[in-house]
């Protein structure tokens, strides 16, 4: 399904019929409904993000609700879509933070293929329809995804923008991590906690001090 480990790590949720049951409802929104990401973007952050591979994972609330924008990253939009409004803080924060000057295309796929999870807890919404697969049944995976993380060994940090990502933080128990917890970059509330927090810096002083190669978060050097 996902090509890599995570087929492995998640096997007792995709062949349970739980799960089967609830995928087959998610199909038949997409027969019926226009519904984001694309179909095969679903499970993108997984895929291009094996397990092994994990170092971060930046934890988003549901995919982007406009025509052509999600791509299964949280955060991230598709190449040559308008940076939305959340990124662009988050491009602010990185600038203040590391004086990397905010990027002009919002695809953090550069990001991913480092071993950043770009998870959003629901992975699917319908167009212009935010928040409408909340309490479908995808928190039931990302969640289960966020446990079998916590069993790593090697040390992850865990960044929890807003309330809504907080909500994994149960789940974080084991101490070789790192979590970080902010404000949400929203406009409506990255003055409040978000800007000034250096998630990236503090990520990457981290990892370098358990011996893990820092995140390069500058999107041109992927041009």
């Amino acid at each position: 399904m996902l090509n890599n480990d995570w087929d492995e790590v998640l096997k007792i949720v995709f062949e349970s019929e739980g799960f089967k049951k609830f995928y087959h409802s998610v199909e038949n929104e997409y027969n019926t409904k226009t519904i984001f990401p694309p179909k095969d973007y679903i499970f993108n952050a997984l895929k291009l993000t094996p397990y092994k591979n994990v170092k971060v994972v930046i934890v988003g609330q549901d995919p982007y609700h406009g025509t052509g924008e999600a791509h299964g990253l949280s955060f991230s939009v598709q190449k040559g879509i308008k940076v939305p409004p959340s990124l662009k803080n988050i491009y602010k924060e990185l600038e203040s933070d590391l004086k990397i000057p905010a990027y002009e295309e919002g695809d953090l796929t550069y990001w991913s293929k480092q071993g950043v999870l770009l998870l959003n807890a629901v992975l699917t919404v319908e167009k212009d329809k935010p928040a409408s697969h909340r309490n479908l049944g995808w928190e039931r995976l990302t969640d289960y995804i966020i446990k079998t993380l916590n069993n790593k060994e090697e040390p992850v940090v865990f960044i929890l923008w807003g309330n809504f990502a907080k909500e994994k933080q149960k789940y974080i128990t084991n101490p070789n991590h790192l979590v970080l917890t902010s404000a949400h970059p929203s406009p409506f509330s990255a003055n409040y906690g978000f800007f000034g927090s250096r998630p990236f810096s503090k990520t990457n002083d981290f990892l370098e001090k358990n011996g893990l190669s820092p995140i390069d978060w500058n999107l041109r050097n992927n041009l």
